[in-house]
């Protein structure tokens, strides 16, 4: 079967390595060129590869046919290139965030439909093994009705590099909203109807904030809290509430608590009422956390060859740039912000 000729723009830390292991390792894929402003990167990569190496996308668009390009640059970058290589007639996959805000995110989709090719956004965590299994679990009322999810991570160190910037697209609601935002909202299958956020700068040099949290009200009722903080301490990276218990995760490490509180006879009593039927679960969940880049490769390669549909929709990842841009409007004008098919 035909290779599909594929290039990477953008050979940094996670072009290199994520993307390009993933495309070297997958017969479907040919690597026929590699793109970086980095003279230190072009070398690696042209020792790695022994492809065409560019300095210049717009030349290698010019000189190259190529089947799929992986964009792995700069936040601020995304929109502009993955435009120009949909209209050189080349399919899409663009790195988390695709974009910097939602009117981004619809100039990429209008150029999608206008050229006939694909537009494949990258949201890895979708196929997070705790999030899989999460959705067995909610799919099977584990416990019971689900009113309350909270999903966070912590971290206690510092950047330098351009995620600290605003100029470049910067900032960790851009950075990690694909990993804490998205999941929550995908696990529960109902729209965010509204969204109230805030987003600080704390610890990092630049001035973009390195902590936000989100609280975001789906059109079924259900709260989703996303955050990302910064503490030395970790909060638990997933606490569910149902009617019938809590799922409590940490890492990879999940407790299943299933309780259908009694009704007691004595209602002054409720506070030490234990129900006969409470069940603890505990259980390793492997795989990987924020998806296996292997997989979603071999998806990408049987999308292109016209073999299935992607699961991650474009207008998918303008919804989740909606939402983005909703926290923080939030955020700079301490409001909740209503999410509208025809508004923010």
């Amino acid at each position: 079967m035909k290779k599909i000729r594929t290039a990477i723009l953008g050979y940094g830390r996670s072009g290199s390595s994520m993307h390009a292991g993933a495309i070297e390792q997958n017969d479907a894929f040919e690597m026929v060129a590699v793109c970086d402003t980095d003279p230190e990167r072009q070398e690696q990569a042209a020792e790695r590869f022994g492809c065409a190496i560019y300095d210049d996308y717009h030349r290698m668009l010019e000189k190259e046919q190529l089947d799929l390009i992986s964009i792995i640059t700069r936040s601020d970058q995304h929109c502009e290139m993955t435009c120009d290589c949909l209209a050189a007639g080349v399919h899409v996959l663009v790195t988390k965030p695709w974009a910097v805000n939602a009117d981004e995110a619809r100039r990429m989709v209008s150029a999608s439909e206008a050229s006939g090719k694909l537009l494949l956004p990258w949201l890895p965590a979708r196929w997070g093994c705790v999030l899989q299994r999460l959705q067995q679990l909610i799919a099977e009322k584990a416990i019971g009705n689900i009113f309350l999810v909270r999903h966070a991570v912590c971290s206690f160190a510092t950047r330098c590099d351009w995620q600290t910037e605003r100029r470049h697209g910067g900032g960790y609601l851009l950075n990690w909203g694909a990993h804490l935002v998205d999941p929550p909202v995908v696990l529960m299958g109902s729209p965010v109807q509204s969204v109230y956020g805030r987003m600080k700068q704390t610890i990092n040099p630049g001035d973009a904030e390195d902590l936000f949290l989100a609280v975001m009200t789906l059109t079924d009722g259900t709260i989703v809290q996303a955050e990302y903080t910064i503490a030395v301490e970790d909060l638990p990276s997933w606490f569910i509430q149902g009617d019938c218990g809590t799922i409590v995760v940490r890492g990879q490490n999940m407790t299943l608590h299933k309780n259908i509180p009694d009704r007691p006879d004595d209602p002054t009593q409720f506070g030490t009422m234990k129900s006969a039927k409470a069940e603890t679960i505990q259980e390793k969940i492997e795989g990987a956390l924020y998806g296996d880049e292997h997989q979603i490769y071999e998806e990408i390669a049987q999308t292109v060859r016209g073999e299935r549909t992607f699961p991650i929709q474009p207008a998918e990842a303008l919804e989740l740039s909606r939402i983005f841009d909703a926290i923080r409007t939030a955020s700079v004008e301490n409001c909740v912000v209503n999410l509208t098919s025809d508004g923010l």
